[in-house]
C-alpha cells in the first residue's frame, strides 16, 4: 500500500461525518428557537409582574432585553438560510426548518408586544400623578394571564413536538377574543361612570390589545407543530 493510499477516508466514514454534522445543526436550531421561546415567555411573564407590581424598574429591563430578542431572532434566520443552502433540507427536515423560520417571527413580535405593554407601566407608574384603580387592572391581568398561559403551553409544546396538545390549544382561539371583548365592554363602563379613567382606560385597552396579540401568536406557534409533526398547515381552518 502506498503512503497517499493510506490517508485515503473512507467514503461511508465521509458520509456518516456529514450526517452527523447536520443532526447537529438541526439540534442547534431546535434549541436556539426553544431559548428563544423561555426568553420571550420570560418577557411576557415580567410584563404582568411590572403593571401589577407597579414595577418601573422591571419594565425597563423589558425593553432593554427586546434588542437580544432581535439579535438572536437573526441569528436563528442566518443560520436557517445557510442550512438550506448547503444542505437542501427535505421531508420532516425541511418541515422543521420552515417551522422554525416562521415561528421565529412570532417569538419576535411577541417580544414586541411585551415591551409596548413594559412602555405603557412605564408611562402610567411613571407620571407620579394619579394611578388606575384595581377595577381598571383587572381586566388586562385576566387577558394577560390568559396569553401567558397560551404562551407557556405553546413553547412547551413546541420542544415537546406534542401535536396532540397543540390541536388542543389551536382549538381555543375565540376564548381569548372573548376575554378580550367582555373586558373592553367593562372598562367602557368605568369611563362612562367617571371620566377621569379615560387616559388610563386607553392605555389599558392597549395593554389588552397587546395581551390578545401575545396569545394569537401562542396559537400560530401551535400550528407550527401541527405542520412540523404531521405536515398539515392547520392556518385560516385549512
Amino acid at each position: 500500500m502506498s503512503t497517499s493510499d493510506q490517508h485515503i477516508i473512507p467514503e461511508n466514514a465521509m458520509a456518516g461525518h456529514t450526517s452527523r454534522c447536520y443532526d447537529e445543526e438541526l439540534a442547534g436550531l431546535h434549541a436556539s428557537f426553544s431559548a428563544l421561546g423561555r426568553s420571550v415567555l420570560q418577557q411576557a411573564r415580567d410584563t404582568l409582574s411590572a403593571l401589577t407590581g407597579k414595577d418601573i424598574g422591571l419594565a425597563r429591563s423589558i425593553a432593554q432585553i427586546e434588542n437580544r430578542v432581535d439579535a438572536c431572532e437573526m441569528d436563528i434566520d442566518a443560520r436557517v438560510m445557510s442550512t438550506i443552502a448547503r444542505r437542501s433540507p427535505l421531508g420532516s427536515d425541511l418541515r422543521m426548518i420552515l417551522a422554525i423560520f416562521k415561528g421565529v417571527v412570532d417569538l419576535e413580535r411577541i417580544g414586541d408586544e411585551a415591551a409596548k405593554i413594559a412602555d405603557i407601566v412605564i408611562n402610567i407608574y411613571g407620571s407620579g400623578v394619579m394611578e388606575p384603580n384595581g377595577e381598571l387592572i383587572r381586566d388586562v391581568h385576566q387577558m394577560g394571564s390568559l396569553a401567558i398561559a397560551a404562551l407557556e403551553r405553546a413553547v412547551d409544546l413546541y420542544e415537546r413536538l406534542d401535536d396532540a396538545g397543540a390541536r388542543a390549544l389551536q382549538a381555543e382561539n375565540h376564548s381569548h377574543e372573548t376575554v378580550f371583548e367582555d373586558g373592553l365592554r367593562r372598562l367602557m363602563t368605568y369611563v362612562m361612570e367617571d371620566s377621569r379613567n379615560i387616559g388610563f382606560m386607553v392605555d389599558m385597552v392597549l395593554a389588552m390589545k397587546a395581551y390578545e396579540r401575545i396569545a394569537a401568536h401562542a396559537q400560530n406557534l401551535a400550528e407550527l407543530v401541527i405542520y412540523q409533526v404531521e405536515g398539515e398547515d392547520v392556518r385560516h381552518g385549512h
